[in-house]
């Protein structure tokens, strides 16, 4: 242990790894303390929102868990116009959201003229600060996005275990940067950076996932996001069980805890409460999440004639009308906790409330 900023102590990699593999809730329950404590001093007890669309279901990659990968040829896909994706946004900050992200596969059919233009048109329409995930794309590219406008760039390593990455996430042809690379790239151009990992994946030892939670903490990343592995059936790795004393499972308990442990290495990052967390646990998986460290939701504003076909994993829990207070919607959520909406485009430690 070593002492933080705020007199928490920043857990090393064995008491990481010590906390991953407790199983007594009662044990546990001093660790979903200890993060929400560490949240509220350093992000404040503001939530913020982020309008999630996902602009293109098109992907040329193979990963092995994806059920948008490019051999997926049950899916149907499709690709957003740039005027639909703007006026996605435009709903975004009628909202009252602070930040627009835009999502999709690794897609170089969203050239990267069109994703600046896209970009500089929300930017000079809307005061909604901007989050990219699009996937392993060119320096240039990246480069001529930061230039246009976007504030954030979302590039989820998934594991640090470099044998199991690339048993699920097999290589481009041609590709010219890693991944590990682009992160930093991404940070230095000026980007705020996102990473993350999935939980429970087939063949994840204890030990890979305490590395991964040190990861979070040697990259300085300003988001972390955390979800459980939830198995598409038109994938490969969905005929893949993993077993032994050290698989890690994909559950809600476990993927909370990487929350909990994620927020005490990297206190003032942004860290989602994910889809896949209220997924794997629809009744309280969201909740859970933002009482064990998490201080965003990302509400899903594709429109529905899209949002069916973006089937990472199926049938995603989703959160009801994001601007109503009724129940199982966003607001009611947060009321319901007692957690104020955040004001403004929220970035790394800001936790401001709106008015």
């Amino acid at each position: 242990m070593r002492e933080g900023s705020a007199g928490f102590d920043v857990p090393d990699r064995d008491a990481v790894l010590a906390w991953l593999r407790v199983e007594d809730p009662e044990v546990l329950e001093g660790l979903w303390v200890r993060a929400d404590a560490v949240r509220r001093a350093h992000v404040g007890d503001a939530v913020h929102l982020r309008g999630l669309v996902e602009v293109s279901n098109h992907c040329l990659r193979q990963c092995t868990y994806c059920g948008i990968r490019a051999g997926n040829h049950g899916l149907t896909r499709y690709r957003m116009s740039a005027d639909e994706v703007v006026a996605c946004a435009r709903r975004v900050a009628d909202l009252g959201y602070g930040t627009i992200v835009l999502q999709a596969g690794e897609d170089f059919g969203l050239t990267g003229p069109w994703v600046a233009d896209v970009v500089a048109r929300i930017r000079a329409s809307t005061p909604l600060a901007v989050t990219l995930s699009l996937g392993e794309r060119l320096p240039e590219e990246l480069r001529a996005w930061r230039e246009a406008g976007a504030d954030r760039y979302l590039l989820r390593f998934e594991t640090s275990d470099a044998a199991l990455f690339d048993r699920i996430h097999p290589p481009r042809h041609g590709q010219s940067v890693a991944r590990w690379d682009l992160l930093g790239l991404l940070h230095d151009m000026g980007y705020e950076v996102g990473s993350g990992v999935m939980v429970g994946i087939p063949g994840q030892t204890w030990d890979s996932l305490a590395d991964d939670v040190m990861r979070f903490a040697g990259l300085d990343l300003d988001m972390i996001g955390v979800g459980p592995y939830i198995p598409h059936p038109d994938t490969p790795l969905a005929a893949v069980v993993g077993d032994g004393p050290d698989q890690v499972p994909a559950d809600a308990t476990t993927a909370c805890k990487v929350v909990a442990l994620a927020r005490l290495v990297r206190p003032d990052a942004n860290i989602p409460a994910t889809t896949a967390l209220g997924t794997i646990d629809r009744a309280h998986g969201r909740e859970l999440g933002l009482r064990r460290g998490a201080n965003i939701l990302m509400p899903n504003l594709t429109p529905d004639r899209y949002k069916a076909c973006y089937e990472i994993y199926p049938d995603k829990a989703a959160l009801g009308d994001p601007g109503e207070d009724l129940p199982g919607t966003v607001r009611e959520l947060l009321r319901r906790l007692g957690r104020p909406v955040g004001a403004g485009p929220g970035g790394r430690g800001n936790g401001s409330v709106a008015s």
